[in-house]
């Protein structure tokens, strides 16, 4: 066969570093964009915040600080001697005292926070005021070491003497007693091996004059599970009591903590910052971006205008200069279609943010991504992990989004829609007669919405509305 040389022309997509890096940010939430802003800020030189002013700019700024200063220096030096004496006392002691004048730059302002205490830390400081043997006070050290965050005691004692070293010679009932000494640290309830026990000992750590108190103890002991499954009857028929009584000890139980070490070790707080909000102008509601969410960035004139006169100069600083014009770019971009997409939402849902959530319209991905002329993953990107801030609250763009069931009047209700409909039934129900689904159904169904009662439960589940047995009440 004749080797020969041909040209052939096809058409190929690509994706470039610049539309990777797009479609990096987009998905980003502001948390995340932020944390990357400050990871370029740090490596490319020629990136600079768009609110710092340029050196130039900065340098005649200085200059004229100093001119204001030493004007103000003169304007004070024929003030009155004792304001001057007073204010030259106070920079005395200010220089002394925490700050010192002596350059002293180490004082740290975090050191000031309070620095939560762990559960750890906090069993321990109380272990360290019992005057205990040394072996004794290393069995309960020992025994705070196996809680869990909640504060239980996941393993038997069994098996935490059977994994000890055998020379120790600890044995299991030991391990009981120093347990009952963990038992009785605060807060009520570490220790315990059981929600049982651990309600148990809450209670038996109130006051004994307390009413109902030790009916309230033997629910929770041998009748927990009645409870939880709101069955009245058998409960009043196996412990001899009337409804009040019954009522009054439940009410008693609901005021314990199933989870009695949650205030320790709580994770930080994590802050939403809102991309868009939606206020009323003229009768309609708008879009407009969070201008605190966008981050204000330029590239350092400066370096720009010496890389253009040295064109054949350094290649490294060439590439830092175009990855920084990409990044303000992308990041222009980025904000540009996050509103484009809220301004179709907010227009589509006129209603939910005049009336609520009943008011909610169905609506899809494709629906936006059509109106835009913008690809489905697109508008998935952009409404996910992005928020909108409204009169109503703050609300993730892809909250506004939900299938659409049919009316029986022909037109469509959303999801969402629903979901509102149901919670409001349930919020008005009878605590002793509660709705099923079945009864939900019906209540729907005169509303002109259609349902099949699995609808309601899977509905009713994703809002963690108990079922109607868990729901009633004496």
């Amino acid at each position: 066969m004749k080797q020969t040389l041909q040209l052939k022309v096809s058409q190929q997509l690509t994706l470039t570093p610049q539309l990777q890096q797009s479609i990096k940010l987009l998905q980003m939430s502001t948390l995340d964009l932020q944390t990357e802003v400050e990871r370029f800020l740090l490596d490319n030189p020629l990136l600079e915040r768009g609110d710092e002013a340029p050196q130039g700019e900065a340098a005649d700024a200085a200059a004229g600080q100093e001119q204001d200063g030493a004007a103000e220096t003169r304007d004070e030096a024929s003030g009155d001697d004792g304001e001057r004496g007073a204010e030259a006392g106070e920079l005395s002691d200010w220089g002394s005292g925490g700050r010192r004048g002596d350059g002293d730059d180490e004082l740290d302002p975090m050191l000031n926070v309070p620095c939560p205490i762990s559960l750890r830390e906090h069993l321990l400081a109380q272990l360290g005021e019992v005057a205990l043997p040394t072996r004794d006070q290393a069995i309960v050290q020992l025994l705070i070491e196996e809680l869990d965050d909640d504060g239980y005691l996941g393993q038997t004692l069994e098996d935490i003497a059977s994994h000890l070293p055998l020379e120790l010679e600890i044995e299991a009932d030991e391990l009981m007693i120093g347990l009952r000494l963990l038992q009785q640290f605060d807060p009520p309830g570490v220790g315990a091996r059981s929600l049982p026990e651990a309600l148990a000992l809450q209670l038996q750590r109130l006051d004994p004059d307390e009413p109902q108190r030790e009916l309230a103890l033997a629910i929770v002991r041998d009748h927990l599970t009645l409870l939880g499954n709101r069955d009245y009857t058998r409960l009043k028929k196996q412990l001899s009591v009337d409804d009040a009584a019954l009522r009054a000890a439940q009410a008693l139980i609901a005021r314990l903590n199933p989870r009695p070490t949650a205030g320790f070790g709580a994770s930080d707080t994590q802050y939403v910052i809102p991309d868009v909000s939606v206020r009323k102008r003229k009768g309609r509601w708008v879009a407009a971006l969070n201008g605190g969410a966008v981050p204000r960035l330029r590239v350092n004139q400066m370096y720009a205008r010496l890389l253009a006169e040295n064109r054949g100069g350094n290649g490294e600083m060439s590439s830092r200069l175009q990855e920084a014009k990409w990044l303000v770019k992308n990041i222009q971009q980025r904000f540009d279609t996050i509103l484009k997409v809220a301004e179709a939402i907010v227009e589509r849902q006129q209603s939910f943010f005049e009336h609520g959530e009943v008011a909610m319209r169905p609506l899809i991905l494709r629906d936006i991504a059509d109106e835009l002329g913008l690809h489905e993953s697109t508008v998935s990107r952009v409404t996910t992990q992005k928020y909108l801030l409204c009169p109503r609250g703050l609300f993730e763009l892809k909250y506004f989004f939900g299938s659409a069931l049919e009316t029986d009047s022909g037109g469509e209700c959303s999801a969402t829609a629903i979901k509102a409909h149901i919670r409001s039934l349930i919020d008005a129900e009878s605590p002793s007669k509660p709705l099923s689904d079945s009864a939900l159904v019906e209540a729907l169904s005169k509303q002109g919405i259609q349902v099949a009662r699995r609808t309601i439960a899977k509905y009713r589940e994703a809002m963690q509305i108990p079922p109607v047995n868990q729901r009633k009440t004496l």
